[in-house]
Order: structure tokens, then sequence, then C-alpha cells
């Protein structure tokens, strides 16, 4: 279920990976600010960290990002989607390589994390970006109900579950890992978890042109899906091997929250034209609270009982009728 290389990224996807093949990519390229010394900056002891970590010269970051970059286009099927985690001190090189291809920005979302850079004379940089781009071409993959139902509450608020774990500011906890083996930096299995979820299906090739600790691949053979990557630095890709022998595919499956499934009273019953009527009026009054067709819909939803598209289609259908 794993293909992974020890060798550099873009000659690797020139060999291995054909275009328009990949189903997602999720990557955490080097930041280009001397990574090599990070530790220095977080007051953290090295004792248990994998020598060998590669960084890239400030010189050469804009040439390196694009043509990654370009090879993350060209290998990303149309629909398939990319996020990229960064620091904010390149961040400006990897959006002009992204603004440089076809590929479409959905959302620019923020990570906050525990633990931030330690700091004297300015505020504590405790956040990474992650740019979530779409190949366009067919619908992208975005399982919209995939973590939480329509319909459900934070506990004892009216909030919504689902649209609170969709905003674009994720509050996810670094892990730690004492006393253990381990590379410079590696992202939490939660945060990897929640965008396979989001954008991508069992089986789909996903991809990591930076594997570092192998946490993208781990993480997407333990949810059923396929892993495809590239790690450079050779300690690291012979520990993170041993590692991988020790992933159970699919293992994670069974241990994500069932979403709660909203009670659609009136779903398959045909509908009256008094109902119209009422729906066609609550559309116009929601529209002045919620502002967002998206938002109203969802709210119709749960008062007429009847599924999001139901709604949809029957406000599209009043509003065609009403043009002729």
């Amino acid at each position: 279920m794993y293909r992974l290389y020890n060798e550099d990224c873009v000659e690797g996807c020139k060999k291995y990976i054909p275009d328009d093949s990949v189903d997602l990519i999720i990557t955490d390229p080097p930041y280009g600010i001397n990574g090599d010394t990070l530790h220095r900056h977080y007051n953290r002891k090295e004792d248990f960290v994998i020598d060998g970590y590669i960084e890239v010269p400030q010189k050469d970051y804009p040439e390196f990002t694009r043509t990654w970059v370009n090879q993350a286009a060209r290998i990303l099927k149309p629909g398939g989607s990319i996020y990229i985690v960064s620091g904010y001190t390149n961040l400006f090189h990897i959006l002009a390589a992204m603004q440089d291809t076809s590929l479409r920005e959905m959302n620019h979302i923020v990570w906050k994390y525990t633990f931030g850079v330690h700091t004297r004379n300015k505020y504590v940089s405790s956040h990474y970006h992650i740019l979530f781009y779409v190949k366009p071409g067919q619908r992208h993959t975005f399982n919209t109900y995939c973590r939480y139902g329509e319909d459900e509450k934070i506990p004892g608020t009216n909030r919504s579950l689902n649209y609170d774990d969709r905003e674009d500011v994720w509050i996810i906890p670094r892990e730690y890992k004492r006393h253990r083996v381990k590379n410079k930096n590696q992202l939490p299995q939660e945060l990897l978890i929640k965008m396979l979820q989001y954008s991508s299906n069992p089986r789909d090739l996903i991809c990591d042109l930076f594997l570092g600790s192998f946490s993208t691949a781990k993480a997407a053979v333990e949810m059923g899906r396929q892993a495809i990557g590239f790690e450079l630095s050779k300690p690291a890709y012979d520990h993170q091997m041993q590692e991988m022998k020790k992933i159970i595919p699919g293992r994670l499956l069974a241990t994500l929250r069932t979403p709660g499934k909203k009670k659609l009273f009136n779903q398959g019953k045909p509908w009256t034209q008094g109902e119209e009527a009422k729906l066609f009026r609550r559309y116009t009054d929601l529209l002045v609270t919620y502002k967002t067709k998206a938002r109203v819909i969802a709210e119709l939803s749960s008062e007429f009982g009847r599924g999001y598209f139901s709604i949809l289609n029957k406000l599209n259908t009043d509003h065609e009728r009403k043009a002729l």
C-alpha cells in the first residue's frame, strides 16, 4: 500500500508518478530558515532527533519551490487536492509558485499549536499556515459531513459542531515524543487525519513530497489509503522505513468518530404548495440573518425535514420558473 523513495522529490516524481494520478498531496516542505538550528529557539534538546536534516539555502528557495510545486500540479488528478504546510518566512515564495499553476485556492488555513518559539522582545510565534488548493477539471473531494453531522450542536450551545470543525483556524496541539527517536519536525496525527477525512476516500493515492518523519504516509496507510513519497535524507529514510513495517493498514478507521445522522422527517415525501410557499418566504427572511445561501439552506433543512440538495433544487427550480 505504499511506495516510498530515498531521493529528491522532483526527480522522483518525474520517474515514478504519471500525470494526473494522485488524489491528494499533503506536504511540509523545508522552511528555508536554518532548520538544523531551530531547537535553540524552542529551548529543545536534540538527543533523540535523527541526524541528516536537509535544509534549503535561502538563496535557492524560490527556484526550489517553483520546481516542486510544478511537479505537484502535474501529478495531481483533476479534482485532486493539495495541502501545503508552511511557516511565514518563505510563504510568499510558495504563494508565488502556486499562482503560476492552474491550481485553484480554496482556503488559507491557520494551524494554531501549543509551545511556540521562545521570544523576549516580540510576540510568540505559535502558528503555521496551511494552503489548501485543488486542481480544476473535476469536482474535488470534500466530505462535508465526514466528522460531524449537519445538525450536531456543541453541547450546551446552539453552535454547529460541523461548522466549528470546518472553520479555517485549527487549534491542534503538537505531539511530544519524549525519549523516543524522531525527526526534526513532524505533523501531528490529528492534523493529518482531519485533512485525509475531508479530502480523500479509502484506497485513494496520497503523496508527500517531503516525507520527513513519514507521518503523512503512516496516517494515510492506517486510514486505508495508498501512499507514495520521497525523503532525501538517508538516515531519516532508513529509520522510518523500519517504522513503516509496524504500521497496520486501516487501523485508524475503527477509531474515527461516527457523525450523527440528521433526522429528515419529510425525506421522500412530495412537496405541497403550502410547503413550497413557506419555503420561499423563510428563505428570504433567513437570508437577512445568515447572509450566505449555504447557511440558510442548512437551517431550512432542519425546519423542513428535507435534505440539503432537495431544498437547493426546489429553490433553483423556483428561480428558473420566475426567470421565464
